[in-house]
Parts: C-alpha cells; sequence; structure tokens
C-alpha cells in the first residue's frame, strides 16, 4: 500500500508546512511520493531530497534581498519572485539542492500546474533530478498577475492551484491508498470570490477560459475541502493543518513571522506526531 504526502501551496504559508515536514524528517517518517503545488512544490521536494531546515533557512537569509521576492523583482523580471535567482540561482548555486541524495531516495516526486489554454491541471513526475524539474517548480508557483506564463513542451503554465489546489484525487489516481494532507488554512476555512475582478478581467483577457476557472476557484478549493473531510472520515486520510489563521500571508519580508508561521507547523507535527507515525505505518 502505498502512502502519499499532499502539500497545499500559499505562498509564505508555506513555511508551516515547512516546520510539519521537518519534524517528520527528523523522525525518519517516510512517503513512498509527495506531490506538491506552487509553495507546496518548492518546499516538498526537499523531502525527498531529505534536507530538514532548508527552507526556512534560505527564506530567512534573503527575506529582503531585492532578487528574491519584491516589487522590483516584478518590474525587472516579471516576477514577483524572482523566477531566476529564486528557482535557479539560489538552489543550484547559493543553498544547494542535495541532487544526490533527491536521487537516491526512491520517493516520487509530482508538481501540479495549471494550462493556461484549457484551464486544466497539468501534473509532472520526477524520480530524478534535471533543470526541467526546476521549469515546473517555476510554473506550479507562477502565481497570476504576478508572474508571467512559463513555457514547457508546448503548455503555457501558471500556479498548480488555480485548477487543483489540493490534489488528493489526484494522488489516489495514481496508487496512493494512504495520504497525509498539509493544509496553510485551519479547518474551518472556506475560500470566498475573487475581489479586485475588474483588474483581474482586464489583465488575463487574453485567456478566457482560464479567467473562467480562477474566477471559480473558490468553488473548486472548497469542493476539494469537503472530499478530503470525508476521506479522512473514511481512514485513508489524515489533514494536518493549523488551528488558527497563521500570522504570514501571500508575501512578508518579516523573518519573525516566517519564524512563527515554521514554529507552529513544528509544534504540530511534535504533537501529533505518534498519531502520524501510526497512519503512516498502517498497511
Amino acid at each position: 500500500m502505498k502512502t502519499g504526502l499532499v502539500l497545499e501551496g500559499g505562498a509564505l504559508r508555506g513555511l508551516f508546512s515547512a516546520g510539519v515536514m521537518d519534524v517528520l524528517m527528523e523522525h525518519g517518517v517516510t512517503f513512498d511520493g509527495v506531490v506538491g503545488v506552487s509553495a507546496g512544490a518548492c518546499f516538498g521536494c526537499n523531502y525527498k531530497s531529505g534536507q530538514a531546515g532548508r527552507v526556512l533557512r534560505y527564506n530567512l537569509r534573503y527575506a529582503h534581498d531585492l532578487r528574491y521576492c519584491s516589487l522590483w523583482s516584478l518590474l525587472t523580471t516579471g516576477g514577483i519572485f524572482g523566477p531566476r535567482f529564486a528557482y535557479y540561482t539560489l538552489p543550484l548555486q547559493l543553498d544547494r539542492f542535495d541532487v544526490e541524495a533527491f536521487d537516491h531516495n526512491p520517493m516520487e516526486f509530482h508538481v501540479v500546474a495549471t494550462d493556461v489554454d484549457s484551464g486544466e491541471p497539468v501534473y509532472q513526475c520526477f524520480d530524478s533530478f534535471c533543470k526541467e524539474m526546476l521549469d515546473w517548480i517555476l510554473a506550479s508557483s507562477a502565481m497570476p498577475i504576478v508572474s508571467r506564463i512559463v513555457t514547457i513542451g508546448g503548455h503555457q503554465l501558471l500556479d498548480g492551484g488555480i485548477a487543483d489546489s489540493i490534489p488528493l484525487q489526484y494522488f489516489q489516481q495514481q496508487g496512493f491508498e494512504r495520504n497525509v494532507v498539509i493544509l496553510t488554512q485551519p479547518a474551518d476555512y472556506q475560500k470566498t470570490p475573487l475581489r479586485h475582478l475588474w483588474l483581474i478581467r482586464r489583465m488575463l483577457r487574453r485567456y478566457p477560459v482560464l479567467l473562467d476557472v480562477w474566477e471559480r476557484r473558490h468553488e473548486m478549493y472548497n469542493a476539494e475541502l469537503r472530499y478530503i473531510a470525508e476521506q479522512q472520515a473514511a481512514g485513508n486520510t489524515l489533514i494536518l493543518c493549523p488551528e488558527h489563521t497563521l500570522p504570514i500571508g501571500h508575501l512578508s519580508h518579516s523573518r519573525s513571522r516566517m519564524r512563527e508561521t515554521y514554529a507552529l507547523g513544528r509544534e504540530l507535527a511534535e504533537r501529533e506526531l505518534s498519531r502520524i507515525q501510526a497512519f503512516v505505518e498502517e498497511k
């Protein structure tokens, strides 16, 4: 029976997920596969490479670096998170991603992006590291309006969370029968319709299908919340989420908020560790 780890996005809210994952890595909790959306992909790849602590470390180090996340980056590169710096220079040169460990770990690593022409989710699996994996992580994390479209293999791609925010059903279809799902919103959260629709419609007028999907994203997201709750009640899914709204938003330069958000994830994982271990080990 294959076990999976499902990670939603949320940009810097993903530091909560990083805190959970670091505790699980430190206690030797293993999965057969991980699927990540947006920040879930950016941070989740470190589970396969076994690099506990890396996510918090580089976010703290580059919190005020204009190349990493800034309006300056948006204006000069087209991405609020600098595409070249954040997704290539940082993991390949500055805080090196452990390619050898990633390749030797049999865990599957799946990434979710959204095709801007069809509005459909697109999935890609990586057993070993290659440059294209970084391209897919960039695409999965490319938030509309504040990121450029990423072209890979004929697909024009943006943030995976537009089309499939919590890809539990996808992972079940891949044969992962028991899954731990880490959310970055509290259990009672419900997504509401988009605000500032006039601006979004103006900026995405060339992509009417994507615009329609994004306008209805709250319906998809809330339906996925209902589904994972049903799967938890059925006993094949374990949901881990913050007790309250996290002290950080999508974007932040506050190191104290980053540490606090990460610590909340660690605290939850440490408190629930025995339950998580029992769930993952049950066959």
